[in-house]
């Protein structure tokens, strides 16, 4: 299993935006599953289930990795995805809702760290426009890398994509102080 898996193609996208789908790739991050273990996690028939694998193993996202008894064993093709398609018409509802979960989710986490936002809602609109921003801004890079074959680790993914932000720091200045007006620290 790679460690991280860049997914740029908008095909792949379209894959992980079926919910069953997704949610099959958040349970196989927990550890290898089979058909039967995920049906019952999904509360979907096994027939539904082994379809939506079938799709995420042709995708290049799951794999067979052994077997349990007398089912497959399932697994993830990487640890982490990073999701960086270009936007497309096709994926790009999904994309909105996954940045507005991110946005809450970031949201989330800094008011569980002590930090209070002075206004929830524009903060988290703020975080959701960022995101989007750095994640356009950032197609060319991320599809170099990604084409190139290079594999990189959770600390290079990390390091990455902080040199991707640094690289747009300018651009986001006025972003950067409006955020900072909405939290206290």
């Amino acid at each position: 299993m790679r460690e991280v898996l860049i997914i740029t193609e908008p095909e792949k996208v379209k894959v992980l935006s079926e919910e069953t789908r997704f949610r099959i790739l958040q349970l196989l991050r927990q550890r290898p599953m089979t058909i039967w273990e995920l049906s019952r996690a999904v509360g979907k028939d096994r027939t539904t289930v082994y379809r939506h694998v079938k799709v995420l193993e042709k995708a290049g996202l799951v794999e067979e990795i052994g077997t349990e008894g007398n089912e497959k064993l399932y697994g993830r093709t990487a640890r982490l995805f990073l999701i960086k398609a270009e936007p497309d018409e096709s994926v790009e509802s999904f994309r909105q809702l996954y940045l507005q979960v991110e946005a809450e989710r970031l949201v989330g986490i800094l008011e569980k760290s002590g930090i209070r936002a002075k206004n929830r809602e524009k903060l988290k609109k703020l975080i959701k426009e960022v995101l989007n921003e750095i994640e356009v801004n950032s197609q060319p890079i991320i599809k170099k890398v990604s084409e190139s074959g290079v594999e990189l680790d959770e600390v290079e993914l990390f390091h990455l994509l902080n040199t991707l932000v640094f690289l747009q720091s300018c651009e986001l200045c006025e972003k950067a102080k409006k955020m900072r007006e909405l939290i206290e620290i």
